[in-house]
């Protein structure tokens, strides 16, 4: 998987596109900016966005040509972000370090994800929040019919909404839906696609 991910992020144009993803930069806004943890956060559109309206940005992905785009497109946009390069079973934080997360995008092995959530959970101070969009299930679909929408081809790695629920079953859900919608994200996000949409903020 990591060399897959390098070699997408050795191209020279930004495989995701330098803008931030709409959900995000829709909802981000709305929050006082703290400390952000952005898992998987790749090339560093998001990353630098948060970084941007003033947030104190922590992102990691395991690819390491992901790690130098991103501090490239944070020089271009003068803003600093801490980028970890690591697997996420290696990386730790201490408890309730962060005031948001955003996980774009983030998705994980059948067996690992809603371990993840859990650990991010731990990670997310009470009262802060989450900000998620990801391929839904139903997106199996739309990637058939034409793979240019991008988004993985296992069913166990993509997303419902009572999946949501019960992996943040400790959330006021300010947003969860299942929508369908045109993404124009760089190359590899054309088309129309399935997603999760889901802002929750951390009870206890």
């Amino acid at each position: 998987m990591q060399q897959k991910w390098d070699e997408r992020y050795k191209e020279p144009e930004f495989a995701f596109g330098k803008a931030p993803n709409l959900f995000f930069k829709e909802w981000l806004p709305k929050f006082t900016p703290g400390k952000i943890l952005m898992p998987a956060d790749g090339e560093g559109r998001n990353g630098v966005f948060a970084a941007r309206l003033g947030w104190e940005v922590t992102s990691f992905d395991y690819s390491i040509e992901g790690q130098s785009k991103a501090l490239q497109l944070a020089k271009e946009n003068q803003v600093r972000l801490e980028y970890i390069v690591g697997d996420f079973d290696d990386l730790h934080f201490e408890k309730e370090t962060f005031d948001a997360i955003g996980l774009i995008y983030a998705h994980f092995s059948a067996d690992k994800k809603s371990l993840f959530h859990r650990k991010l959970n731990e990670y997310l101070k009470p009262g802060g929040v989450i900000i998620l969009e990801a391929f839904s299930s139903r997106h199996l679909y739309f990637n058939n019919l034409d793979p240019k929408v991008g988004g993985p081809k296992e069913i166990d790695m993509l997303y419902s909404e009572a999946e949501i629920k019960a992996d943040f079953d400790n959330y006021e859900m300010l947003q969860l839906a299942e929508e369908e919608i045109q993404l124009n994200e760089g190359k590899y996000h054309i088309g129309k696609g399935a997603v999760i949409r889901f802002v929750g903020r951390k009870i206890r």
